[in-house]
């Protein structure tokens, strides 16, 4: 059996950062757009941890704002040092996808 949760654990940081790109967001909004996009088994408390270490590291920041329904939200953003960060995960990215489908393509 395949642990898809080993597979997608490497990639998930650079997904976050990306979704990250987009907009200005918040963590549950993280959880939702991943969610969305076929992480069905990403929970909160999955995403946390990745967040507070991109913030450690200066890929994002984040700022508190008002939220509609209750407590201000931590709204995270992308700093200069996330965009050159995002920019090198997209290349290895590729890099890796492309080995990956060439082996997966070929026929034996």
């Amino acid at each position: 059996m395949i642990d898809r949760s080993q597979l997608m654990r490497g990639t998930l940081e650079g997904c976050i950062v990306k979704i990250i790109s987009m907009e200005e967001t918040y963590g549950y909004e993280i959880v939702s757009r991943l969610q969305d996009y076929g992480f069905d088994d990403v929970k909160e408390g999955t995403i946390y941890p990745i967040l507070v270490r991109l913030e450690k590291k200066k890929i994002i920041s984040s700022t508190y704002k008002e939220s509609p329904l209750g407590p201000k939200r931590k709204y995270y953003f992308l700093t200069d040092i996330g965009k050159e960060f995002l920019r090198k995960f997209e290349v290895a990215w590729n890099d890796v996808k492309n080995s990956v489908d060439k082996i997966m393509e070929r026929e034996w």
